[in-house]
């Protein structure tokens, strides 16, 4: 087991229950001191509370089992909204929300996240057809087709 794995191993065993979940783990070493970022979110929202606890609670544990030789920052957040959404948990969470996909062809789609099955997501788009009025659809993604999602924020 690699420094990584055994950090989320931590991780996951000092989160709250089980509304919360490990986003991503990265260990970047920066000359003389690591850092190490954890990105936790929850199914209800995330505190600044609940980041500060499992700091502190891994940042005892990374310790005491000498898991870095040299010194470290350690973070603990949620991922920012620029972050891309990397598990189904993430998407299910933004079920009503409206999400740019990339795709590993090029292609953008904008859309309102409707559902999201074992295989991929419901998107509702747009369609602008040259002297129509534009429509509502709704398409299916593969999750295999996806290079990159993120949520898309409204100031409206």
């Amino acid at each position: 087991m690699n420094t990584k794995q055994a950090i989320e191993e931590i991780v996951e065993k000092h989160l709250p229950d089980e509304s919360h979940f490990v986003v991503d783990v990265q260990i970047i070493d920066k000359g003389t001191k690591s850092q190490v970022k954890i990105l936790i979110d929850a199914d209800d929202g995330l505190n600044i509370d609940t980041c500060a606890t499992v700091s502190r609670q891994v940042g005892e544990e990374i310790e005491a089992k000498e898991l870095l030789e040299k010194a470290y920052v350690l973070e603990v957040s949620s991922p920012g909204l620029d972050f891309p959404l990397s598990s189904k948990r993430q998407y299910q969470k933004n079920i009503g929300r409206k999400i740019k996909v990339s795709l590993e062809d090029g292609k953008e789609i904008e859309g309102e996240l409707m559902a999201v099955e074992p295989e991929g997501l419901e998107l509702k788009i747009i369609v602008k057809e040259k002297g129509k009025k534009a429509t509502e659809q709704t398409i299916s993604v593969a999750f295999d087709q996806i290079k990159k999602s993120i949520v898309l924020v409204s100031f409206k």
